[in-house]
């Protein structure tokens, strides 16, 4: 509430607020060249989807940034929690999140270390987007880590010179409740525009337990002219949520699909603080200039800060796994006790990047160069120790750093060569530096790498009265991850490589329109779990040398008449190793067996992905949404076994929404969402795992289900 009260404070005391804005007119607003770099125009040659703030203003109902792409083609979606608030995971053809290039305005959002994205700390980040793209395949050069499904641009830097005041507010199932409140001043003395944000977010979650307490503000403040651009923004997000990451096994799904095995290593009822916390903190500085017709430059400094730990009860623990004695106690020797510890992240990531662009006649050059720099600490903590004076308050069992530096620049070159045909190139290369000084399990495990990729991408594209062919390849090359290298240093992981080859039509009438596409990805060195534990005793990916991802993806939409419209997308897709080998751990006799496969199906991919949405408006002021969702089976690991299947499913939302036209009232609705209307029990993550004993296999998966039939609603005030 005081952040409200802040917020009001500072509009009250706003001048500009009450005036007209006569100078809006006056100051031409130049469109952020950091954004236009990283994204592809709508003749590039590449798969795409382009999110408006309208759009991204309908599918907010406080859930995380994944939910509002779900109806993307060939995206999918899960949730720790079950219900999209809190810990959630995207995938793009099939690709997790750590291969999923993610900018903010530009700026690499994945973890340095990890290459994964966690939507959970940048809470309602999503209200304050004016536009997201959507590229899929390696699509055009980025910022941060290689894309290999896809990537996405979110881009806050819109200046509006539109005084505007919004506060949002929903309530459902689970003690779901999202408050927003966010304003713009307009241009304030023909050059100054000032935008606010403050989100909160609360659920207990669908999942046990797997409560979520989410707060976010965010501030940006530009200075614009004709020719200049100045910008910075700043924005936090703080994140407590109870733990649901371990999933449940098949005969509890059956039983108590709610059940949450987390914080239950504690006698008697669960351990009430087994939570994660994050807090982390976003500084941007931006500066465009229009140098002349021609030319424009851009320069982005920045820093993300982050530091967290989740806390955990663990019963029966070894003293001396934490470098601790064992506990004397008269003639008893105590050489195990429960403990309660937190494991910590503390990192610092920054850096800078620099835009050129150079326009003249049928020529567009964008040059670019991007440096950043990743310092991170982990270490433990031991809370408290349950068993009196077995082990010191605070104590710090371990203490590692690691870094990573990377850098890169790239060309893009579009040709015009007349009124339909243009030619598209953009050569990138791209420098990554590891150095890891031990992992929690494996201290003494050290890694310092180096790679160096050329990523080129070329395409044609054909445009005519509303018709648009292209055709495309691209090259990227990504590095492993930070688990990836806890192999110690006798089989260290290969780089990934991918060639992208893609072609699409698209067609565009006033009433209708819907394109194809088609792609073929070859992989090289593809990393994947195999169950192999590596000379350190751990189980990391393993290098398959040849694998790939072929598809057709449709999409298309059609208003039937004034009150009725739809639109859908379906995807299909062969996903294939071409020559997989298992490693099962066999406890009759030690060690691991080998089990292969031959070409085999990669673990979740499904075959077919789908969406649509049917718009029906019976009068003007109302709207009923029909939204479908199909994503057929999948499988949790490579073997492509129905043992380790997950089954399809469909969903269907049913949303109605109502605006009433108010004078002196921009934007007012009330909405209400019934989320899984036909009740369906689905699961769309896991993991899955194999060991031998008294002879046989047996093959151990664990779920991630989602919420059953629920709702959520709303209503959204613009002034």
């Amino acid at each position: 509430m005081k952040y409200y009260l802040t917020l009001i404070s500072l509009l009250l005391v706003l001048p500009s607020w009450a005036q007209e804005n006569r100078y809006s007119r006056d100051t031409a607003l130049l469109k952020p060249l950091e954004i236009t770099a990283v994204r592809a125009s709508e003749r590039t040659p590449v798969a795409k989807t382009n999110l408006s703030r309208k759009e991204i203003e309908k599918n907010n109902i406080g859930q995380d940034l994944p939910f509002i792409l779900n109806q993307t083609p060939a995206v999918q979606v899960s949730s720790d929690a079950g219900n999209g608030i809190g810990y959630t995971g995207l995938r793009i053809r099939g690709t997790d999140a750590s291969r999923i290039n993610i900018t903010l305005n530009g700026i690499p959002y994945n973890d340095a270390e990890s290459q994964g994205t966690f939507f959970v700390n940048l809470p309602d980040f999503s209200a304050s987007a004016n536009d997201i793209q959507i590229q899929r395949g390696v699509g055009s050069s980025v910022n941060g880590t290689g894309s290999f499904g896809g990537a996405v641009n979110i881009n806050s830097n819109e200046n509006n010179p539109k005084k505007t005041l919004d506060f949002a507010s929903n309530t459902g199932s689970y003690y779901s409740f999202r408050n927003s409140l966010q304003f713009n001043s307009g241009l304030f003395g023909k050059h100054l525009i000032v935008q606010a944000r403050l989100s909160n977010i609360t659920s207990d979650g669908y999942v046990d337990r797997a409560s979520s307490g989410l707060a976010s503000i965010y501030g940006s403040v530009a200075w614009v002219s004709d020719k200049k651009t100045f910008r910075i923004n700043s924005f936090t997000g703080k994140e407590k949520t109870y733990q649901a990451w371990y999933g449940i096994d098949e005969a509890t799904l059956k039983s108590n699909r709610r059940y949450n095995p987390a914080g239950t290593e504690k006698p008697g009822d669960p351990y009430d603080n087994e939570t994660d916390n994050y807090t982390q903190s976003h500084y941007q500085f931006f500066y465009n200039q229009q140098i002349n017709k021609k030319i424009k430059s851009a320069v982005a400094v920045f820093l993300t800060r982050g530091k967290g730990y989740y806390e955990q009860y663990k019963a029966d623990q070894p003293l001396t796994a934490y470098g601790l004695p064992h506990l004397i106690n008269g003639q008893d020797t105590i050489s195990n006790s429960d403990l309660i510890r937190r494991l910590w992240l503390d990192n610092y990531f920054y850096g800078a990047q620099a835009n050129l662009q150079y326009t003249h006649l049928h020529n567009d050059f964008i040059v670019g160069l991007f440096v950043s720099r990743y310092d991170g600490k982990h270490y433990g903590e031991l809370v408290r120790s349950i068993t009196p004076g077995a082990a010191p308050d605070h104590h710090r069992w371990y203490n590692l750093t690691a870094d990573k530096t990377d850098a890169s620049s790239f060309v893009k070159w579009t040709r015009t060569l007349n009124n339909h045909w243009q030619i598209y190139t953009d050569l990138q290369l791209r420098m990554a530096a590891y150095r890891i000084n031990g992992f929690r399990a494996n201290p003494d495990v050290r890694i310092d790498e180096k790679y160096l990729f050329f990523n080129p991408k070329f395409g044609l594209t054909y445009t005519h009265n509303g018709n648009q062919f292209y055709i495309s390849y691209g090259r990227a090359a990504k590095e492993p991850n930070r688990d990836d290298f806890e192999t110690g240093n006798l089989q260290l992981p290969l780089p990934e490589k991918l060639n992208d080859v893609e072609a699409g039509f698209e067609k565009r009438r006033r009433k209708y329109n819907w394109a194809i596409n088609l792609y073929y990805m070859q992989y090289r060195d593809q990393l994947v779990l195999t169950g192999k534990i590596n000379d350190v005793g751990a189980y990391t990916r393993t290098n398959i040398p040849k694998s790939y991802r072929a598809g057709i993806e449709l999409q298309g939409g059609s208003r039937l008449t004034r009150w009725l419209q739809i639109s859908g997308n379906i995807a299909f897709s062969e996903n294939k190793l071409n020559d997989y080998t298992a490693f099962i751990d066999d406890y009759d006799n030690g060690g691991q067996l080998a089990k292969r496969y031959g070409k085999s199906t990669i673990s979740f991919s499904p075959a077919v992905i789908g969406g649509y949405s049917l718009s029906l408006i019976p009068y003007k002021e109302t709207e009923i949404m029909l939204i479908g969702k199909y994503v057929s089976s999948q499988y949790l690991d490579n073997s492509g076994r129905d043992a380790a299947k997950l089954k399809a499913y469909y969903t269907q939302d049913l949303r109605i929404s109502y605006k009433p036209v108010m004078r002196n009232v921009r934007n007012l609705q009330f909405f209400i969402q019934f989320i899984n209307l036909f009740d369906t029990q689905y699961v769309p993550n896991g993991y899955s795992f194999s060991y031998f004993s008294g002879g046989s296999e047996t093959i151990a998966n664990y779920y991630y289900p989602m919420a059953t039939f629920n709702v959520m609603g709303g209503i959204n005030i613009g002034l």
